[in-house]
């Protein structure tokens, strides 16, 4: 395999400067990226080390080829790699998070949610549904539920700006600390669909997740839908 001066690979050269202008926002979502052609020509390589380099590109999601019309910068992706909440998550990718609360309101008599988080059947819950978006397009619908004894106030609480999580620690002093999850996929009913500017029918992540606080304690059940080209779980296995 070809390699430059420092022994780098040159189609990892390559990448690396696809990537760079990506990360200076010279390159934005959706913008063309070089041709394999115009790749081999500009770093004067062979057409099959251009094609790695795009090959490799794509397999990570940060570009994606269009049959017919070319190669294009991916939108990116939302990796569910550790316990953080939505604004933490799009932060930790350079992108402006922002919430749309279309339920904040105390329910009762919802046994299934109630024993998820350890309570009686009858139990009042807060229910906490936003729609999560990113400039204008939506992410993700999720319906949080928190026990209205301990956070009735939360459905007051101006959710659509701040950060659930950094609320719970700052105004109730609970910190969160782990989930039990639950992932499948699943399709879009109407309202689902509507809401996040899907097909109705269409494949997304369904995340459901109890989480605990530091005491060990169920705090939120999370039911989450999520654009399923735009998310990826990330698991590390052991043995």
């Amino acid at each position: 395999m070809s390699t430059n001066g420092n022994g780098t690979p040159v189609y990892k050269r390559i990448q690396n400067v696809i990537r760079k202008r990506i990360d200076s926002s010279e390159l934005l979502p959706g913008d063309p990226v070089a041709s394999e052609r115009e790749l081999a020509r500009m770093h004067k390589v062979s057409l099959m080390t251009a094609r790695h380099a795009l090959a490799g590109l794509e397999r990570e999601g940060v570009v994606e080829r269009r049959r017919g019309a070319g190669t294009f910068v991916a939108a990116p992706k939302i990796h569910f790699n550790k316990l953080m909440s939505y604004t933490e998550h799009m932060s930790s990718r350079g992108l402006s998070p922002r919430s749309r609360v279309l339920v904040a309101k105390i329910v009762e008599h919802d046994a299934e949610v109630a024993a998820r988080l350890a309570l009686p059947a009858t139990s009042p819950l807060v229910k906490i549904e936003r729609l999560r978006e990113t400039g204008d397009e939506p992410f993700a619908l999720e319906t949080c539920y928190l026990p209205a004894k301990e956070f009735a106030s939360l459905a007051k609480a101006p959710l659509g700006r701040t950060s659930l999580f950094a609320t719970l620690k700052q105004d109730y002093g609970v910190e969160l600390a782990y989930a039990d999850e639950e992932v499948d996929a699943t399709t879009a009913e109407t309202n689902i669909a509507e809401l996040l500017g899907v097909p109705r029918g269409a494949s997304v992540l369904r995340i459901r997740q109890v989480i605990y606080s530091t005491k060990g304690k169920a705090t939120i059940y999370v039911v989450g839908f999520y654009r399923s080209e735009r998310h990826t779980l990330f698991i590390r296995r052991f043995r």
